[in-house]
């Protein structure tokens, strides 16, 4: 593509020229000459080539009648017209493959940013700092800090909208840095997205993303500024990409903190905030982590002093106890002690330090959620996002179906809509009709581990005993109700990744049936589809454990049958804490491993088989542009993926860490490495994303505050029904003295034989009856899980009074913790301000420098423009009498 041109030298950070030698380098951005066309003759003499906007690269177009051609031309017109620069540069690589990078001159900068309410330096910021407790221990966090002498701290300013008649009023000591390069991408971007290249039936079509999603143009971004892995030739390039990588993504700066600055600088404020959000969130799990491991040693190292499990172990005990079938006509009789080893288990994760954890971590989400507010209004002060004045555009595959016109109640104008009311009210019903649809099927899947798990449990019975005849070390730990909780584990996490893998694209295809208005409208629906059918898809294997398991399972005389087939399923002795735990750490640990590897090798794979085509054809060093071109896109969508990421894990912290004390210390060793992975991802593997502006962290604080008070209920309830720790208090301080029980002191003794029921074998029905082993004498009567009164008892196989006492107990225990952790985190609430005062009084700071600067500058204007007309009538009175005094 050739132009009529003229030689300009401007300065664009986001662009690189060849040097001298042929050979594209890294240059400076005040020293990069542009072919600017002049917007009043525009010349093409070879029209089979066409180019890309700055931002990207497109195919050859061999006939240039063809509309696709058209629309470029129109397209590229525009842009020259509205002031831009273009700059077409033929692929070194692929001869069919054009650039055209776009510039924006200092004019066209100031007059956008004017337009879009950007914030810009008014004056330094003379509010002195706070000293901070920490500062006394100023030698070990200068460890953890980035190094000042290689990232130099910015420097904080008083900022207001820009203005362009008021232009001296701001700080502009360098033209060429008086704009960072996230604000100089997002104002071309905003110029680009707003740019017409059709008319057609009086609707205008517009905007970069429509011409790249139909395939006029192949891809469009902006530039990174340098090679990740050196620095630029040219000393006065800023080489940001390479301090990232070295200062932030690199393994070695794992321990340090992250220059949010400098990434909210490169990358714009939506990414910043959200790596903010994760290093915040990251350290608040270090406490949490710190209480956790202290609450599971405090377990095992008192696992010794658990009576119960001694008494689980003991020959004479446990030994003696002879357990009813779990299953019918297959199951046969069982001793209590081949349970030992998991009760051992059980007595590390179900112990007092659970309840005191549970308690802490009710508080914990609540501080974590009001501490990060403080942190986001300060983030919002010094991002200048406190007042965001951004009207956001209609998404263009929106404004592509307005066929619909309508009156607007507020303009009482014509405008066009995608759909009539009764159109949206329909696409509204078959959208949740499809959400309900893909939730059931994942509520099914949950009823086949079920089926799984009861089926299983019956072959295992049968068959491991016979197959581990003789291996006792092996026997004691794999019993058929640990195998069968791994397994249906396994399977389970298999079946959650395929199920979300699917629902991924079915969630975007709903979204986008429903067509809303806005991206910001787009991302907050699929947010509540993605995270619902998460919730679901990660959690209901959770619920089942930990509140339908073993809950409705009868009693051996008459049990509970599922479809009236399969025998319900029974916990452990000892309850079904164990699993649950199991449960949690096979979901939570496979997760975090797959989606690592994910984000690790797929993008790098990608971009190796890139480099393998295009090596044997790159004879030049290739230019900036062409390496950013094969480099994997992020898309649109790529921080939503990494919030859903971390807020299914905080779900998994929070709502079942009853159970599992160490989900704080796997999660912040995962977010320790996600962090880093994410930078690692966004410096070397992905093309540079548009900035955009962003106040918070948008539907997922509502999301995280809504898992905060679902917390408090759940993990109260796993005490209370999950875990054993309500029936144990209630024997210690009730059933081991008078008048129920016939020790003197308060004891836990006796717990076990206490808290099984007697059955009376004779009793069986045909259909339950187990399958006994004809080498072991048939006992009389066997023992099983629950409350009930023995054989022979007026009311027998009923509930007994331990039974309403323990339910009377649990129920009392859920309304007392609940109460106490809601008052608290109340109170919390109350006492933490959203808004620091140190932050208050810098945006009331700035309010007041910015009027007082306009107020004066007004004043000077209005008294230069007085004396100029003051003058001016001095000069008229002069010259009028000038002829009479003569």
């Amino acid at each position: 593509m050739q132009m009529t041109t003229r030689d300009v030298l401007l300065e664009m950070d986001q662009e690189e020229e060849d040097d001298d030698d042929g050979d594209i380098g890294d240059v400076a951005a005040s020293k990069r000459p542009f072919l600017t066309p002049d917007p009043s003759r525009l010349v093409l003499d070879n029209l089979e080539q066409t180019a890309v906007s700055s931002f990207g690269a497109l195919e050859s177009q061999p006939d240039f009648r063809t509309p696709e051609f058209r629309k470029r031309r129109a397209y590229e017109s525009n842009l020259i017209c509205d002031g831009l620069h273009l700059e077409a540069t033929r692929s070194i690589l692929d001869d069919k493959l054009v650039f055209v990078k776009v510039h924006a001159p200092w004019e066209v900068l100031c007059t956008y940013a004017e337009i879009m309410h950007i914030k810009l330096p008014l004056k330094p910021n003379d509010l002195k700092t706070r000293s901070s407790a920490f500062d006394n221990f100023s030698w070990f966090t200068k460890v953890l800090q980035v190094d000042e002498s290689i990232i130099k701290p910015e420097q904080e300013f008083f900022t207001a909208p820009f203005e362009k008649n008021r232009m001296n009023d701001f700080y502009i000591q360098d033209r060429d840095t008086f704009f960072n390069p996230a604000t100089r991408s997002r104002i071309v971007y905003f110029i680009l997205s707003r740019i017409m290249y059709q008319v057609r039936d009086n609707v205008k079509k517009f905007g970069i993303n429509k011409l790249v999603s139909s395939g006029i143009y192949k891809a469009a971004f902006p530039l990174h500024d340098c090679n990740f892995s050196h620095k630029s030739e040219d000393l006065s390039c800023p080489s940001e990409r390479y301090l990232l990588y070295r200062e932030w993504a690199h393994p070695r700066s794992i321990y340090k903190k992250q220059p949010l600055d400098l990434i909210r600088k490169y990358y714009g404020e939506k990414i910043g905030i959200y790596f903010a959000w994760l290093g915040y969130y990251t350290q608040m799990l270090l406490l949490a982590a710190v209480v956790g491991v202290a609450c599971f040693l405090y377990g095992y190292f008192n696992q010794d002093n658990c009576t119960w499990s001694k008494e689980v172990c003991h020959p004479d005990i446990g030994g003696k106890i002879i357990m009813c079938p779990q299953c019918d006509q297959h199951c046969s009789f069982w001793n209590l002690n081949i349970t030992c080893e998991s009760s051992k288990k059980l007595c590390i994760f179900d112990s007092f330090g659970t309840l005191v954890f549970a308690v802490f971590m009710g508080i914990w989400v609540t501080l974590f959620l009001e501490f990060w507010k403080r942190r986001q209004a300060e983030l919002e002060y010094e991002w200048d996002t406190v007042e965001l004045q951004q009207e956001e555009q209609p998404r263009p595959e929106y404004e592509a179906q307005c066929t619909h016109v309508v009156i607007n109640e507020i303009t009482q104008e014509q405008e066009r809509v995608p759909f009539t009311t009764w159109g949206k009210c329909v696409r509204i019903t078959l959208c949740a009709s499809a959400v309900l649809f893909w939730i059931l099927l994942i509520i099914a899947s949950v009823i086949g581990i079920i089926v799984y798990r009861l089926s299983v449990f019956i072959v295992f019975s049968t068959k491991l005993p016979e197959t581990l005849n003789g291996t006792d070390s092996i026997q004691k730990y794999l019993t058929p109700q640990t195998a069968t909780s791994i397994t249906a584990s396994l399977i389970s996490f298999v079946i959650i990744m395929i199920l979300n893998i699917i629902y991924e694209k079915v969630a975007i295809m709903i979204t986008n049936f429903e067509l809303p208005r806005t991206q910001t409208d787009y991302e907050n629906s699929l947010t509540m589809k993605m995270f619902l059918f998460q919730f679901v898809n990660y959690y209901s294997s959770c619920f089942y454990i930990a509140f339908f398991k073993g809950k409705f399972v009868g009693y051996p005389g008459d049990p509970v049958y599922w479809l009236g087939k399969y025998r319900n399923e029974e916990c452990d002795p000892g309850g079904c804490l164990l699993e649950l735990t199991t449960q949690l750490t096979i979901i939570m640990g496979g997760k975090a491993i797959w989606n690592n590897i994910q984000e690790v090798l797929l993008p790098w794979v990608k971009n190796l088989i890139g480099r393998c085509r295009t090596v044997s054809r790159a004879e030049k060093i290739t230019p900036r542009w062409e390496q950013d071109y094969h480099l994997q896109l992020m898309g649109k969508l790529g921080l939503f993926y990494e919030y859903l990421e971390m807020i299914i894990q905080f779900g998994f912290v929070t709502l079942f860490v009853a159970s599992f004390p160490l989900a704080p210390l796997l999660a912040l060793v995962n977010n320790i490495l996600e962090i880093r992975v994410d930078a690692w991802k966004m410096t070397t593997q992905y093309r540079r994303m548009v900035p955009e502006k962003a106040q918070d962290i948008g539907a997922w604080q509502p999301i995280m505050q809504g898992i905060a008070i679902l917390a408090v209920v759940t993990n109260a309830m796993i005490i209370a029904f999950t875990s054993d720790m309500i029936p144990r208090l209630v024997y210690y301080w009730s059933f081991s003295v008078p008048p129920y029980g016939n020790h003197t002191h308060y004891t836990m003794e006796g717990y076990i034989n206490s808290t099984l029921s007697i059955f009376k074998v004779s009793d069986f029905k045909n259909q339950s009856k187990g399958n006994p082993d004809p080498k072991v004498v048939i006992p009389t009567t066997c023992r099983y899980r629950d409350f009930r009164n023995p054989p022979g008892h007026e009311q027998q196989y009923k509930h007994n009074i331990y039974y309403w006492h323990v339910i009377a107990a649990k129920l009392a225990f859920i309304i007392v913790m609940e109460h106490l952790i809601y008052s608290v985190k109340f109170f919390v609430s109350y006492a933490i301000p959203d808004v620091s005062k140190t932050t208050k009084s810098k945006i009331r700071r700035e309010k007041y420098l910015t009027q007082k600067l306009l107020r004066e500058n007004h004043l000077k204007d209005m008294t230069k423009n007085m004396g100029v007309i003051a003058k001016r009538m001095v000069e008229v009175v002069d010259n009028n009498l000038r002829p009479k005094s003569e």
